[in-house]
């Protein structure tokens, strides 16, 4: 009887030895993991920042496009007005009305171009984001494995830790994909 004991104890420890081991590795590999989910989330609202502040400068640019607009639709009217009355329209109507006409293209080439960027920025927050959703629930995954080896240790049930690693490895894969599909 006394030898069964000693076998069982000395089996306990082993499988109480592996549960620390692999809850220590669990434990350093989710902080990692929870760091990376933290700066995607963080580079993810600096490039949604970023893009807002472009579709602020887009829009002023389309503002100054429909400035530009109403100032050439002034100078033509008043030019029209000029010729309707019977006289002579001067010819700095029409040719403010034509400068503003070639400025209007300029701006709106700018405002455009500014508009490119700001998709280009959001689209890649909005891929920031998906990686830091696919982090979290690494981070998740890697919790439960560290809860379910706590399990096997007060129970001393190796499917625990079965289900542990299951869960650990689960989430070491989700993480490592994750940071290799940038």
């Amino acid at each position: 009887r006394e030898t069964i004991d000693r076998e069982t104890e000395r089996s306990g420890e082993g499988l109480l030895r592996l549960v620390a081991l692999t809850t220590a590795i669990l434990a350093a590999v989710t902080a990692v993991v929870s760091l990376h989910a933290g700066s995607t989330i963080n580079e993810a609202l600096v490039l949604k920042s970023e893009a807002t502040a472009l579709q602020a400068r887009a829009s002023d640019q389309w503002a100054y496009y429909q400035a530009k607009g109403i100032k050439g639709a002034i100078a033509t009217s008043a030019a029209n007005v000029v010729a309707a009355t019977g006289h002579v329209a001067s010819n700095s109507l029409g040719a403010q009305a034509d400068s503003y006409s070639s400025e209007q293209a300029a701006i709106q080439a700018e405002a455009r171009k500014i508009e490119g960027e700001r998709d280009t920025k959001s689209a890649e927050a909005d891929h920031m984001l998906a990686q830091h959703h696919h982090y979290a629930f690494a981070v998740a995954l890697l919790q439960v494995a560290i809860a379910l080896g706590a399990v096997a240790a007060l129970t001393r049930q190796r499917a625990a830790l079965a289900l542990s690693a299951v869960s650990g490895i689960g989430g070491i894969v989700l993480a490592l994909v994750t940071a290799f599909t940038r």
